[in-house]
């Protein structure tokens, strides 16, 4: 990509300075912090104690194999829980004006297997920036020839059933990006439209913390544990599966639904919108009533306001939420939401099947068009 794509619309961009004056006065008005507070810090105790705690009782705990098997799918499912709600907001510098503090709980991402720093390019600056822009947004480019996220991209046969073996590629997803996919965006020459020019540091710290991680996921397992080869492959990957599956399904679930957009860049190479109202357009929250989701999600359940202020904690999301929705409403820009976790994966099931099977069917319908017209048209015969 030679060039960054632009936001151009700048008509629209009143919307974000309007936004931005009313949040930062509820936080003036009600002396509030933007980042962590005490509710924040008792979910850092309870997930991440958690997680531990399955560690080492795995580890140590003197429990038939069913039991440790299913504390391994629990580990999996907390490693999420953990990446989401301390992980994620950390590397976004959300939870704390402390940057030490940030900087040590980002650190936590190399528990769950992925590189801070790789996840901080991707997603902080690429998929924020260019969010549900085909070939730029690489938080879309699930598993390119098999997953199709954007009718900007070409259908292939295999597609009509994506809405099938999709769920079972999102399972994959930890897996790859422990042994895959931070070396691959690492050492591309480009990662979306930002040039991979790494500090020095970063390359020690690439390999450090996968070591850590295969040491205490891999081979400190097989050291202390009184199981067999194919015993300890069986839970490791049941914990990868299990992590993978809720990284996936919560991530898809913000932008893959349907109203949500699919921008397509104009002959200049840019995108006709303010980014914000980009943002409204391509962005979805689910399930924002729900205490249970909130307390889960760390806050992905409400990716609007994530995605216009991934800056401020998301323990205070429901809170700046009402103000985002009237706002939106009131620059008649959409916001976009499901009431239910399961009436947004329903959503996401209609997109794959409609971006999948409806999709080729169509584009084959039309193919198969001329060759029937051709055959009803009759020739005027003339004589000699």
């Amino acid at each position: 990509m030679s060039k960054k794509v632009k936001f151009t619309n700048i008509n629209k961009s009143t919307f974000y300075a309007t936004l931005r004056k009313r949040v930062d006065g509820y936080f003036e008005e009600n002396e509030l912090s933007v980042h962590a507070n005490g509710a924040m810090w008792f979910k850092v105790i309870f997930f991440l104690g958690t997680f531990i705690a399955l560690y080492i009782g795995i580890l140590l705990g003197d429990l038939n194999i069913y039991v440790k098997l299913s504390m391994a799918i629990f580990l999996g499912v907390f490693g999420a829980f953990v990446g989401f709600n301390i992980c994620h907001d950390a590397i976004h510098k959300a939870f704390s004006a402390n940057q030490t503090v940030n900087k040590t709980f980002s650190f936590l991402f190399s528990l769950i297997g992925a590189s801070a720093y790789v996840w901080s390019i991707c997603h902080n600056i690429v998929h924020h920036t260019y969010t549900n822009i085909s070939g730029h947004d690489e938080d879309i480019d699930v598993a390119p020839g098999l997953i199709r996220f954007s009718e900007d991209e070409p259908v292939n046969k295999i597609q009509r059933y994506q809405h099938i073996y999709a769920f079972g590629l999102y399972s994959l997803a930890m897996l790859s990006w422990v042994f895959r996919k931070d070396y691959k965006k690492f050492f591309q020459t480009k990662i979306g439209s930002q040039v991979a020019n790494h500090p020095k540091i970063e390359y020690f710290n690439l390999f450090f913390f996968k070591f850590l991680y295969y040491f205490l996921f891999i081979i400190l397992p097989l050291i202390v544990l009184d199981i067999t080869w194919w015993q300890f492959i069986i839970g490791f990957l049941a914990m990868q599966f299990a992590q993978g599956l809720v990284l996936g399904l919560v991530f898809q679930l913000a932008h893959v639904v349907e109203g949500t957009s699919f921008p397509e860049l104009n002959d200049e190479g840019n995108i006709e919108e303010a980014w914000a109202a980009h943002q409204m357009m391509t962005t979805a929250n689910f399930a924002v009533n729900s205490k249970v989701a909130a307390f889960l999600c760390g806050g992905l359940n409400r990716q609007v306001e994530h995605h216009l202020f991934p800056k401020v904690c998301h323990i205070h999301y429901p809170a700046i939420g009402k103000i985002v929705k009237e706002t939106a409403l009131e620059f008649n820009l959409p916001y976009i939401e499901s009431p239910t976790f399961f009436s947004a994966l329903a959503s996401h099931y209609r997109m794959l099947r409609k971006l999948g099977k409806e999709a080729y069917l169509e584009k084959n319908t039309n193919v198969s068009v001329a060759p029937c017209l051709l055959t009803s048209i009759k020739v005027p015969q003339t004589s000699a």
